[in-house]
């Protein structure tokens, strides 16, 4: 075996790789794993071999040497010092001066036992080259039972190598889409039958009820002006009965307010319907208890407030009613309409139309209805709670009724069964007139929720507006240039197919076979025509693939084509302005819509609508990709959101903008309705409590309720102006 001094001279190399053993290894393939060669290593080794031949010919030596090897079995705990040959001779030289000058740290002790002649170290042997070869392959081996994983570390340094190359983890998954559910839909004509005899039937009892509401208004009202009228103010039993009568007649006339209350309370949602016939029968409640009750206090009861609610409440149900009978009535059309808008990631879309899923959509609960059924029950236990408070807390039981009338009435506001039904209407009766139909609140939010539109070459500039100037041919016929450039066209499904598609038919040409086609993101397409390569793009395009060009043409709407390289063909194409698609534009700048341009027509840029329709257009322009990718959109089949029947971008436009606008006007008519809801409950609360029944009056809290209405009432209407 090696002496340690060897062992520790190769142990650096045996350490220096990490590759796990996967069989038998070679002398050659270890030495070259640790990059000595097998030269370099057969040298050291050989000199290593005589230099341990030289020391075991020498003498061994006595005295002070035999005395360390002593200590040093005798103290295996003090770490050895390293004998080297150098060492060996100048401690021989020198034995008689060691020994008769002691050292100062040596003390006086007991005399050493003699060590007998085998227990002394024994004189290294001669090792030849296949032992330390095979000590080297034993310790590698040995290693190599380590970690598969384990630092690099250098050949020559013993500092660690660096990882320089970043393995990515495999992509994931992409998650999968999980479709809408489309429920049973019956037929939209069904459909709209049904919404147009719920609408005939609100309304034709809602002018009786809102004069069987006026009356005790009117009363109310030359009461408190200082005009009297007969019997009315002499006797308060014939008040109370009369105001029972009235509130009788308008809660017959209104029954479908408490019909849809009654249906909402079943599902679990209180609405603003329910609160409206809640505050009806407790007014009722609240008149019998003044004919019944003598120590009831001397207020007008709330009944001509209800009546008045009720009356709203019947409103809102009507004109939901006519929206759902405009949009189910346009929808039933066509059965198959001819395109569809739909949501997505990038905006609005409008693709091929289809109608499943229309109906689903359309019969989702709008926001003010969420919202209610959220909040209103909160206020509903809160008025039951604080008719309590100021009245049996105070020992007042007999105005339990009228208290809870009051506070009830005025957390019932107008506002709140009309915050749906009125913006509803308005938007669908504008779309039926231009032939669109939107999917109730889900669909309208669902198509403006991004606020920008996906336009094409057609939206922009429809069959009519592009006009061919002229043409000029360059060493080719013009069948065959008109036939190359349809073929692209048509390749590219750009909005200039059908203007080469009259021209490639009036010269007799046709469409031939496009190998190779490409997009280009300077302006153009690229494609192989019977081994020809042909160049179809702008001016621009062409001096950037290398074609050159005549010095005397300048067209800035010009289409050039280039076949080997050389220019075969310039068309001159103009492109007129739409007066429509002008309006759409201006409409969809007011009310922050953005388009993105997903044109295929290489002419078709933002500086080109600049220049032909109004100045202050904006529209996002995308790079080649995302414009090929969101045309191509255009032929999928989403969830129909919305219909259009009629061609053109006004009414994608008015369908897209309308929906932001009626979205827009809900969410502020609902927010508006559920904080006049619970000021009205907290102030009334704050009145009746102290007895200020005089500045809680039934004509104070109708007044208080018709001005939070108006908001709702001018918002509504500006849903259908734009």
């Amino acid at each position: 075996m090696a002496s340690k001094d060897q062992k520790k001279e190769y142990e650096p190399l045996t350490s220096q790789t990490d590759i796990p053993p996967e069989g038998e290894y070679s002398l050659e393939e270890i030495l070259a794993e640790y990059g000595g060669g097998r030269e370099k290593l057969l040298r050291d080794v050989e000199q290593a071999a005589a230099a341990m031949e030289e020391e075991q010919a020498a003498p061994p030596e006595d005295g002070p040497s035999a005395e360390m090897a002593a200590e040093e079995q005798a103290e295996p705990e003090k770490p050895r010092r390293k004998k080297t040959a150098r060492f060996h001779k100048k401690a021989s030289a020198q034995p008689e001066k060691d020994a008769a000058a002691p050292s100062k740290r040596e003390e006086p002790r007991l005399e050493e036992p003699v060590v007998p002649p085998e227990d002394l170290p024994k004189a290294p042997h001669p090792v030849s080259i296949e032992e330390v070869v095979n000590h080297t392959v034993d310790a590698v081996m040995e290693e190599r039972r380590e970690p598969l994983i384990r630092p690099h570390v250098g050949l020559f340094s013993r500092k660690k190598l660096e990882e320089t190359e970043k393995i990515y983890p495999p992509p994931e998954p992409e998650p999968e889409v999980v479709a809408e559910p489309i429920g049973p839909e019956p037929d939209p004509r069904d459909a709209a039958a049904d919404a147009k005899d719920d609408w005939r039937a609100r309304r034709a009892s809602l002018p009786a009820a809102l004069v069987a509401a006026l009356v005790p208004c009117a009363l109310l009202g030359a009461e408190a002006y200082g005009f009297s009228a007969p019997l009315w103010n002499t006797d308060q039993r014939l008040q109370s009965v009369f105001l029972l009568a009235c509130l009788a007649v308008v809660a017959l006339m209104t029954r479908h307010v408490f019909s849809y209350g009654a249906r909402m309370l079943v599902q679990k949602r209180c609405t603003g319907e329910l609160l409206c016939a809640l505050s009806a029968l407790v007014s009722a409640a609240d008149c019998v208890s003044r004919l019944t009750m003598p120590e009831r206090s001397d207020a007008m009861p709330y009944a001509a407030v209800s009546c008045l609610g009720l009356v709203m409440a019947q409103w809102g149900l009507m004109r939901q009613s006519q929206g759902e009978y405009d949009t189910f009535r346009t929808a039933a059309l066509d059965p198959e309409p001819p395109y569809l808008v739909t949501e997505t990631d990038h905006g609005a879309c409008k693709q091929r139309g289809d109608l499943p899923g229309f109906y689903t959509t359309a019969a989702q609960d709008p926001l003010p209805l969420m919202w209610q059924a959220a909040l209103l029950p909160v206020v509903l236990m809160a008025t039951v709670v604080f008719a309590g408070l100021s009245s049996l807390g105070q020992g007042r039981g007999a105005d339990f009724f009228l208290n809870w009338s009051a506070i009830l009435c005025a957390s019932a506001s107008f506002a709140l069964p009309l915050c749906w039904g009125l913006p509803f209407s308005r938007l669908a009766q504008r779309l039926q007139k231009t032939g669109c139909a939107v999917a109730g609140w889900r669909g309208a939010d669902r198509i403006s929720r991004k606020k920008t539109m996906i336009v094409t070459d057609s939206d922009l500039f429809p069959p009519g507006t592009v006009a061919l100037n002229g043409v000029k041919v360059f060493g080719e016929e013009l069948p065959k240039a008109a036939s190359y450039a349809a073929t692209m066209c048509r390749a590219a499904d750009s909005g200039l197919e059908w203007l080469f598609d009259g021209l490639m038919r009036s010269e007799r040409g046709r469409y031939e076979r496009a190998d190779d086609f490409s997009f280009y993101q300077e302006g153009g397409y690229s494609a192989t025509i019977h081994g020809e390569s042909v160049l179809l793009g702008t001016a621009s395009f062409m001096r950037k693939m290398e074609v050159r060009l005549p010095g005397g043409i300048n067209l800035r709407t010009g289409i050039f084509l280039a076949i080997d390289g050389q220019l075969a063909a310039v068309f001159a194409v103009k492109y007129n302005a739409s007066e429509n698609v002008d309006y759409a534009l201006r409409m969809m700048r007011r009310s922050h819509i953005t388009p993105i341009l997903a044109s295929r027509d290489p002419n078709i840029t933002p500086a080109l609508l600049k220049r032909k329709f109004h100045k202050g257009v904006k529209v996002e322009y995308p790079d080649l990709t995302t414009r090929v990718a969101l045309s191509e959109a255009e032929l999928d089949r989403g969830l129909p959101r919305a219909l259009l029947f009629r061609e053109g971008l006004l009414p994608y436009a008015e369908t897209v903008v309308g929906s932001r606008r009626m979205c827009r006007t809900v969410r502020r008519a609902a927010a508006l309705a559920i904080v006049s809801s619970v000021a009205g409950t907290l102030l009334s609360f704050y009145l009746v409590f102290d007895g200020a029944y005089d500045l809680v009056s039934p004509l104070y809290l109708m007044a208080f309720l018709l001005l939070w209405t108006l908001p709702v009432l001018v918002m509504s209407d500006w849903c259908g102006r734009y």
